[in-house]
């Protein structure tokens, strides 16, 4: 389709951009980002007179001035979107960037996203929640017993996801992380497990607002105050609320302040890390339903994004860590993507967020205000602020280098003939 070809109702056009914008901020991606890709779904159409206003939880579109302006307004934003749900609306974005579709057919496609049934069934989702957790585990505490203890907490905590009850969705973050730390606990306690505290964090992982944390940052330094402050203040009491749970578990059961500081224990060797990726890589796979021609291009970031943060910490310590980490997936993600059949930035940007664990460290801080004190607390906020940032400027610089890279070898490419 071409929008010489057809005449556009802006009414229906207008929609269409509600419903897409608002699908786009349900799969994560910043404001900033998603009204560039509105914009030029606007140019691609030639519809003029179009203003666009949009906030993490709602968007204003305007068409006409005056007395003939109509504003649409939505400001419900739809559940979070698995991977393969994000895979699709993105493909649905670049069709209509071509303008490859009408605003029906676009509106169709858009509906087709929502009741795009997840690839596995539950049993293998809970599953692959279970080896998604373990392979983290083999990360942060690479002990045989952290790993086994991960599994089943994984599989529980997986389990409680399927039962997706829309009036538990506020409370079940708390409901999640003290059930989980009643369990590590109890745990702690009879079998002698080691560093309980990370325990808590594998189970917990896709609940953690590290993703959020790092895209408000990023939107703060992008100058998008109200969109970036949100997401900020979303992320936190997100953070504190899996830390509530967590200590109203330790209140309930008189559990020793000890087990509530983080220490390092020893574990398998560096290889358990690496196994832990591809480990990691699948159980995404399996329990957020990825299409399966995405699997190698997550593993390659995360790969990438595991390998740069290690060098980073080997040189200039855990603190600066996720920065190495950052600048080095983001390019690859975004070259992946321009890929004939690469995958959106998300299917393989959310997946190494988690890996990179920015929210860990605050889940782990609001823990240590009871078993460390404030002042180890207000050492950890510190740390934690500073891996938001590094990630954050990773991410930024990443595209920055990618950005610039891509413009020269184009520039090169378009020379290259005249010689």
């Amino acid at each position: 389709m071409n929008e010489a070809d057809h005449v556009v109702d802006p009414v229906e056009f207008q929609l269409l951009l509600v419903q897409v914008g608002i699908a786009m901020v349900a799969a994560g991606d910043a404001v900033d980002l998603i009204e560039d890709a509105l914009r030029r779904i606007v140019d691609t159409y030639g519809v003029t007179g179009i203003q666009i206003a949009l906030l993490p939880t709602s968007l204003f579109i305007q068409t006409g001035t005056g007395d003939e302006a109509h504003v649409e307004f939505i400001s419900r934003v739809p559940a979070s979107l698995r991977l393969d749900q994000i895979d699709a609306l993105y493909r649905l974005v670049k069709e209509l960037e071509r303008g490859g579709l009408t605003p029906e057919e676009g509106l169709e496609r858009l509906r087709g996203v929502y009741r795009l049934r997840p690839t596995f069934s539950w049993p293998i989702r809970t599953m692959g929640h279970a080896v998604l957790t373990a392979g983290l585990m083999m990360l942060l505490q690479p002990t045989p017993a952290g790993i086994a203890a991960a599994f089943v907490l994984g599989l529980f905590v997986g389990l409680m996801k399927m039962l997706n009850l829309p009036t538990l969705t506020m409370i079940f973050p708390i409901a999640a992380s003290f059930v989980t730390a009643v369990l590590v606990f109890v745990a702690a306690r009879y079998l002698h497990l080691d560093n309980p505290i990370r325990l808590l964090v594998a189970p917990l992982v896709t609940f953690l607002p590290g993703a959020t944390l790092a895209i408000a940052t990023m939107e703060l330094a992008a100058g998008q105050m109200v969109s970036g402050a949100s997401r900020l203040v979303s992320g936190v009491v997100q953070l504190a609320l899996l830390g509530f749970g967590i200590l109203a578990a330790w209140s309930l059961f008189g559990i020793s302040r000890a087990d509530l500081i983080d220490h390092h224990v020893a574990g398998l060797g560096p290889w358990a890390g690496w196994v832990g990726v591809l480990v990691f890589a699948l159980g995404i796979y399996l329990h957020f339903s990825a299409p399966l021609r995405s699997l190698p291009w997550i593993l390659l970031v995360l790969v990438i994004a595991f390998g740069a943060q290690n060098a980073g910490a080997a040189l200039f310590g855990g603190q600066l860590s996720g920065f190495f980490g950052a600048a080095a997936m983001t390019p690859a993600v975004l070259w992946v993507e321009t890929l004939p059949h690469g995958p959106p930035k998300l299917v393989t940007f959310l997946p190494s967020f988690w890996l990179l664990v920015p929210g860990a460290a605050g889940l782990i801080t609001i823990t240590e205000i009871v078993g460390g004190g404030l002042n180890a607390a207000s050492r950890g906020g510190y740390d934690v602020i500073v891996t938001f940032v590094s990630i954050a400027l990773g991410v930024l610089i990443g595209t920055a280098l990618y950005r610039t890279a891509h413009s020269g070898y184009r520039r090169i490419s378009e020379t290259l003939p005249q010689w």
